[in-house]
C-alpha cells in the first residue's frame, strides 16, 4: 500500500504563541477523559499556547472564577490511568439560556480565551457550536453593556470549536469508537465472565442490563464477546412473537448440554410497539414458560467506572494531539469539527452533520424505521449485528445451502487471546454457508500427523471468552512435512483453508502457495487471519491479541508505578516482548505515560540513553516522582536490559533509583480483551465468506482448482479498510530476517509519546488537516469497522 507523502512540523514551527486553548468535559463521565485532557493540556504547552482547564463543564465556564484555571504540564501528571474526569462535569441547565451563555463569553474574554476544545456527547457539542454562532454577538452586547472594550470584539472575533466525543454508549455518528466505550466493554464482559461461571454451577439463566437508553452497541458488542444466547437493542426490536422464540432458543441450547444462558438487554430495549422491554419482564417469561431458574443483574454505573483501558488512553491521547492541531489551523470559516476515528485513522468531521445523522437515528427509531435507524448507526454497528445473528441463531438443518465442501481451520505459531473466538466464528459461518468444517490440532505438525476431525456448532460454544488456543497450535512451517500434508488434504477432501496466527503462518502460507507447483491439493482458496501479541504481520495494521497483551502492559505498569507513591523518586525499566517488533513497547508505552521506550526499529546509541538520563533527571528534580523506561526485548543485543538498569541506577545516584522488571509470558495470557475477541470474530466471519466466494468461482468439473496468486490471501486491516491481501504480493513488504513488515504505521505515534514526555520532537501530520464529510454508506471495499 503506497505510504502518503509525510510532512513533518517541527517544534520551532508549531506556533501556538499568542493562543489561548480551554479545555472541558461536559454531560456524562467516561474513562479516557482524563488521557485526552493531559493531552490537550500537554500538546497546547508543547506548542506554547496557554491552556486553561474549565472546572464542571458549562456550569464552570458561566460561573467563572476559580473554575478556570491556568495549566501547567505537572497539573496533568499521573492521570492518564484514573477513570472519570479530573476537572469535573455538570450538566448545566444556565448554559442553556443566552444569560447564561453571555455569562460564559464574558468570562472567556476575561482570559483571553477563543480556542474551546469540548469533550463529551451530542447535546455538549451542539451546545458548543451553539456558542460559537452566538459569539460575535455575544461580544456585542457585552460592549453595550460595558463589560468589555470595544476594541475586545475585533480581538476576540472569532471563537474556534474542536470536539471530541466522550460517551461510554458510542452513540455518536461519524466515529466508530467514541472514549470510554472500550473501557465501558470492559466492565461488562468482567462482569459476564464472572457470571457465567456460577451460572454454569447451578445451571442457571442470567438476564443482564446494560446501559444504552437509546443505543444498543453495549449490549450489541457484549453480547457478541461473550456469545450470549439472546440481545435486545432499541434499534431492532424483536419481530411478534419473540417471547417463542426466545424461548425455543433456550430450551434447545440447554438441551445440547449447554448448562447456562446468558440474556443481554440495553436498558432502553423495547419491543415493535415502542413498549419497553424490562430485566423483569424477561425474567418472568422465562420462570414462567420454561421454569429455568433465573436471575437478574443490573450493572449500572459500574460501566463508567474503572481505570480506562488501552485503547481509550491511545484513542483519547491522539484525538487529544489531534483537536490541538486541528485548532491551529483554523480560521474564521472553519466550521467546528469534530475529531473521529475511521478504522484505525483519526479523521476531523464537521461537528454538525455528525450531530445531525445522530439526531435522525433517534428519529427513525421513534418513526419505527427500524432498518432505517440501523443504517445510520453506522457500518459497524450493521455488521456486529449481522455478525451476531449468524453466529447466534443457528439454521435447522433443512435451511442451509448444501456445498459439499470441506474446509479446515488451524492455529500456527505462539498462542494469542482471540484465537478461539476466530475459530468459533469461522466454524460457525462455515456451517451457515454449508460447508463441513474440520478442525486440526496442533498447527501443521498435526495436520502431517491426521490430527483432523470435524467440528460442529456446539463444539465451539463458549470458545469467545477462553485465552490461549483451545485446537493446539506449533510454530512448525509445513515445509518439511509438505508431503504428508498434501496426502492428509487427499484423504479427507480438504477444499480450503484457514489458518490463525502469527509470522509463522504467513510463512507457513507462503510455502503453501509455493507448494502448489508440485502438489495440485494446494491449488484451493487458502486465507489467514493475523493473530499474534507481537502485530508483527505484514498486510495489517492490528492483529488478533495485541490488544490484551497491550491491557496486559498497561495494567501491569499501573501497578509498578504506584508500588514507588510515597516513597522517593525512582524509575522502572520494563522489559516488553515482541521480537524485533516495537509495537508493545511503543504504544504500551504511549498507554502507560512512558517517558521512554526503546525499540529496534528505532536505533539507537549511548549518546541517547544518556540524553534520556538527562531528562529523567531534570524532570525528577521539578516535578514528577516516578520514571517509566519500556524496552523491547530484541532492541539492541549489547544495551541489554541490565545494561539499561544499572546506566540508570549510576547516572540518576542522589536524584533517584532505579527497578526493573521483565513481563514475560503474562503477556501472552488471560482471557482475550473485547476488542481481540470481537476483532476475531469479525474478521474470521468476513474471511469465510471470502472462503464460500473464492470456492463457487473456482469449482469447475467436479472440483476445486484454484492457483492464481488472489486465492491464497491474508485479511488484513490497512488504515480504514480490511483488505484481502495476496500473500506473495507481501513478501517485498517483508523484513523476514527480522521478521517485522519494512513499513509499520505506529511508528508515527512514537513522537506523540515523546511530546507527551516533554521531548521536543517532530511530528508528522501527514494524515492531519484535512476536514471531511460524514458517508452516510461507506461501499464495503472500505470497511474498516472492525475497530469494534
Amino acid at each position: 500500500m503506497a505510504q502518503p507523502q509525510s510532512k513533518k512540523i517541527f517544534f520551532e514551527n508549531l506556533s501556538g504563541a499568542g493562543k489561548a486553548i480551554a479545555v472541558l468535559t461536559s454531560g456524562g463521565d467516561a474513562q479516557g477523559m482524563n488521557a485526552a485532557v493531559r493531552a490537550v493540556v500537554r500538546m497546547g504547552l508543547y506548542v506554547g499556547a496557554k491552556v486553561y482547564f474549565i472546572h464542571e463543564g458549562y456550569q464552570g465556564m458561566v460561573d467563572g472564577g476559580e473554575n478556570i484555571e491556568e495549566a501547567s504540564w505537572e497539573s496533568v501528571s499521573s492521570m492518564l490511568q484514573v477513570g472519570g474526569t479530573v476537572i469535573g462535569s455538570a450538566r448545566c441547565k444556565e448554559f442553556r439560556s443566552h444569560e447564561g451563555r453571555l455569562k460564559a463569553a464574558h468570562n472567556l474574554v476575561q482570559q483571553g480565551i477563543t480556542n474551546l476544545c469540548v469533550i463529551g456527547g451530542d447535546g455538549s457539542l451542539t451546545g458548543a457550536n451553539l456558542f460559537r454562532e452566538e459569539w460575535s454577538g455575544l461580544l456585542t452586547e457585552l460592549v453595550e453593556q460595558g463589560l468589555i472594550e470595544a476594541d475586545a470584539v475585533q480581538k476576540y472575533s472569532a471563537l474556534h470549536i474542536v470536539g471530541m466525543v466522550g460517551s461510554i454508549d458510542n452513540d455518536f455518528c461519524g466515529t466508530d469508537m467514541t472514549i470510554g466505550t472500550d473501557s465501558a466493554l470492559h466492565r461488562i464482559i468482567e462482569v459476564v465472565d464472572a457470571i457465567m461461571t456460577t451460572a454454569q454451577s447451578h445451571q442457571r439463566t442470567f438476564v443482564l442490563e446494560v446501559m444504552g437508553r437509546h443505543c444498543g452497541y453495549l449490549a450489541l458488542v457484549s453480547a457478541l464477546a461473550c456469545g450470549a444466547d439472546w440481545v435486545l437493542i432499541p434499534e431492532m426490536p424483536p419481530e411478534d412473537g419473540w417471547e417463542d422464540k426466545m424461548c425455543q432458543k433456550l430450551s434447545a441450547n440447554r438441551a445440547g448440554m449447554k448448562r447456562l444462558n446468558i440474556i443481554i438487554v440495553a436498558e432502553g430495549a423495547i419491543d415493535r410497539s415502542n413498549r419497553p422491554i424490562t430485566t423483569d419482564t424477561i425474567k418472568d417469561l422465562v420462570v414462567k414458560c420454561l421454569g429455568f431458574d433465573t436471575r437478574v443483574t443490573i450493572l449500572g454505573h459500574v460501566q463508567r467506572g474503572g481505570t480506562p483501558s488501552a485503547f481509550d488512553r491511545i484513542l483519547a491521547s491522539r484525538m487529544g494531539v489531534e483537536a490541538v492541531l486541528a485548532l491551529l489551523e483554523t480560521t474564521a470559516n472553519t466550521p467546528a469539527c469534530v475529531v473521529s476515528l475511521c478504522g484505525n485513522q483519526s479523521v476531523r468531521l464537521p461537528l454538525m452533520e455528525c450531530v445531525q445523522m445522530t439526531q435522525e437515528v433517534q428519529r427513525a427509531m421513534d418513526g419505527k424505521r427500524f432498518e432505517e435507524a440501523v443504517k445510520l448507526r453506522g457500518r459497524s454497528f450493521e455488521n456486529n449485528l449481522k455478525t451476531y445473528k449468524l453466529l447466534a441463531h443457528r439454521k435447522p438443518e433443512s435451511e442451509l445451502p448444501i456445498s459439499n465442501f470441506n474446509v479446515a481451520v488451524l492455529n500456527v505459531g505462539a498462542p494469542s487471546a482471540g484465537m478461539n473466538a476466530a475459530v468459533r466464528s469461522a466454524v460457525r459461518v462455515g456451517i451457515s454457508e454449508g460447508h463441513k468444517m474440520f478442525a486440526v490440532s496442533d498447527g501443521f505438525e498435526g495436520f502431517s500427523k491426521g490430527q483432523i476431525k470435524e467440528i460442529k456448532w456446539a463444539d465451539v460454544g463458549g470458545w469467545t471468552g477462553q485465552g490461549g488456543s483451545l485446537l493446539g497450535t506449533k510454530r512448525t512451517l509445513p515445509a518439511k512435512h509438505v508431503d504428508k500434508i498434501a496426502e492428509q488434504m487427499r484423504e479427507h477432501n480438504i477444499n480450503a483453508l484457514l489458518i490463525v496466527g502469527g509470522f509463522e503462518a504467513f510463512e507457513s502460507l507462503l510455502q503453501l502457495y509455493e507448494a502448489r507447483s508440485t502438489h495440485e491439493d494446494f491449488c484451493i482458496p487458502m486465507c489467514m487471519l493475523p493473530a499474534t501479541i507481537s502485530n508483527n504481520v505484514p498486510g495489517t495494521d492490528l492483529s488478533i491479541g495485541a490488544d490484551t497483551a497491550l491491557n496486559a502492559i498497561v495494567e501491569t505498569c499501573d501497578r509498578i508505578k504506584q508500588s514507588a507513591s510515597g516513597t522517593k523518586r525512582r524509575v522502572f525499566i520494563i522489559e516488553t516482548m515482541g521480537g524485533y517488533c516495537g509495537y508493545l513497547a511503543s504504544v504500551g508505552g504511549l498507554a502507560a505515560g512512558a517517558d521512554a521506550a526503546y525499540i529496534y526499529e528505532e536505533p539507537f546509541d549511548i549518546r541517547d540513553l544518556q540524553a534520556n538520563v538527562e531528562h529523567l533527571t531534570e524532570k525528577m528534580k521539578t516535578s514528577i516522582q516516578r520514571g517509566l523506561v519500556l524496552r523491547n526485548e530484541n532492541c539492541n543485543e549489547n544495551y541489554t536490559t541490565d545494561f539499561i538498569y544499572q546506566l540508570y541506577s549510576e547516572e540518576g545516584r542522589g536524584v533517584f533509583d532505579s527497578r526493573k522488571n521483565v513481563l514475560g509470558h503474562m503477556q501472552q495470557g488471560g482471557a482475550p480483551s473485547p476488542f481481540d475477541r470481537n476483532f476475531g470474530t469479525k474478521i474470521s466471519a468476513k474471511a469465510m465468506q471470502w472462503v464460500t466466494k473464492k470456492l463457487v468461482e473456482t469449482f469447475r468439473h467436479g472440483r476445486v482448482f484454484a492457483n492464481t496468486e488472489d486465492s491464497c490471501c491474508l485479511l488484513g486491516m490497512r488504515r480504514r479498510a480490511l483488505v484481502f491481501q495476496p500473500v506473495v504480493q507481501l513478501k517485498g513488504e517483508t523484513d523476514f530476517v527480522h521478521r517485522i513488515p519494512k513499513e509499520q504505521w505506529w511508528l508515527k505515534l512514537r513522537p506523540l509519546m515523546k511530546i507527551l514526555a516533554k521531548y521536543k520532537t517532530s511530528y508528522d501530520v501527514s494524515d492531519s488537516g484535512q476536514l471531511e464529510h460524514v458517508v452516510r454508506n461507506r461501499p464495503k471495499e472500505s470497511d474498516a469497522s472492525v475497530a469494534m
